[in-house]
């Protein structure tokens, strides 16, 4: 039986997993630093100071991402003294399929947002390339980036970015008690994805009073 993922991301299973995540960002005493700064070059205040290593348990999912998202970065050290443009033009190809289309236009337009309607084998060609971007199956993406607009900005959002940038833009992976070739594409993906993230709710402009931090950002595509 072929998945249909628009069925799943708005099923009980997903609403529950919404209600979960929500919980989970619930502040743990003695994790948070109080600090009231703003972040370089922005008028964003940074309320509270996640620290990512300290003071903090670290779960085998939380283990595992590190150690995967280090390995993908260490692979990128290796692309000068490797380098070929049938490499180059691979790489480039696979982020626009697996990073434009099926993050960009899949799972966030289509799957989360429902902003567009696909035809059903496009919807599952995409969701399946997405997958290739090392980001999470759809659901999982789904409930987050649904949590985050459910919450945005504020204590419960997954990835806000009144914890400071790094969090906002990474270290939110590695805390889930708040919740050689394929390695340079990868690791590429995964920063333009993060920086919607963090950087469009950091710098930019604003051309809506939206009642949150969001902006508009030339850079981040």
């Amino acid at each position: 039986m072929i998945c249909d993922y628009k069925y799943l991301v708005d099923s009980f299973i997903l609403q529950t997993k919404l209600r979960n995540l929500a919980s989970m960002t619930i502040s743990i005493e003695g994790e948070e630093e109080p600090v009231h700064k703003t972040i370089f070059m922005s008028d964003v205040v940074v309320t509270r100071k996640r620290n990512l290593f300290r003071n903090r348990k670290w779960n085998i999912v939380d283990v595992i991402t590190l150690i995967w998202v280090l390995f993908v970065h260490f692979l990128r050290l290796f692309a000068p003294f490797t380098f070929t443009w049938g490499a180059f033009w691979a790489a480039f190809l696979f982020h626009v399929l697996c990073g434009m289309f099926c993050i960009t236009l899949s799972y966030h337009r289509n799957l989360a947002h429902r902003s567009l309607k696909l035809p059903k084998w496009l919807e599952y060609t995409f969701a399946y390339f997405g997958v290739q971007a090392a980001q999470r199956d759809p659901i999982f993406w789904v409930s987050i980036h649904r949590t985050h607009h459910q919450n945005v900005d504020s204590d419960k959002d997954p990835h806000s970015p009144t914890y400071g940038f790094w969090f906002s833009h990474i270290g939110w992976l590695f805390d889930s008690g708040y919740i050689v070739e394929k390695g340079v594409r990868i690791t590429f993906t995964y920063h333009v994805t993060f920086l919607v993230n963090s950087a469009c709710h950091i710098w930019g402009n604003q051309v809506w009073n939206t009642g949150d931090l969001s902006k508009n950002n030339l850079y981040v595509f």
